[in-house]
């Protein structure tokens, strides 16, 4: 058996990172995935109607059909989205009539930063579970799909990931 730094060096890297995620993993609050999470108050009015169930996707995500302002939207329920996030095309279907002029906000997203306009939303509903008057930024460019952000998640009394689907609580 060979035996030299450089063995050593990774066996020790590799052990003080294995050691470092154990232990963020037992000292970090639950995820929405894992468990149920109960939301704080957010401003606005809290949520109405019925508890809504969307089913887990083939690809592992959930995806909701929302009803915004009274138009069906196809949504990718996204946890660590801060607010609702449409695309420029589902906006335009939802007859928000943008200029170049209304993207004023630089937003970080996974592929780097993008214009954005913020917007606010008559009302968002997934299955009966309904948020009025929601915050909401259109992306200029380069969002795949519209996302359901907390700016809607938010003002649920609570939602819940199960291995199969997710429940919302309005």
């Amino acid at each position: 058996m060979r035996f030299d730094l450089q063995s050593a060096v990774v066996m020790v890297t590799a052990t003080v990172s294995s050691l470092s995620v154990a232990w963020w993993l037992t000292h970090s609050e639950p995820r929405a995935a894992e468990a149920a999470v109960v939301m704080p108050a957010i401003a606005g009015a809290p949520a109405s109607g019925g508890v809504a169930q969307i089913a887990r996707s083939a690809d592992g995500h959930y995806w909701a059909q929302a009803d915004v302002e009274g138009r069906a939207v196809r949504m990718l329920v996204d946890t660590g989205a801060s607010v609702v996030a449409l695309t420029r095309e589902d906006a335009l279907r939802l007859g928000l009539r943008l200029t170049p002029a209304d993207f004023t906000q630089t937003v970080e997203t996974a592929s780097g930063p993008v214009m954005a306009a913020a917007v606010e939303l008559d009302h968002v509903s997934v299955a009966g579970a309904r948020v009025e008057d929601v915050r909401a930024l259109v992306v200029e460019e380069g969002l795949p799909h519209s996302l359901l952000g907390m700016s809607y998640l938010g003002r649920l009394s609570a939602f819940e990931a199960r291995p199969n689907g997710l429940t919302l609580r309005p």
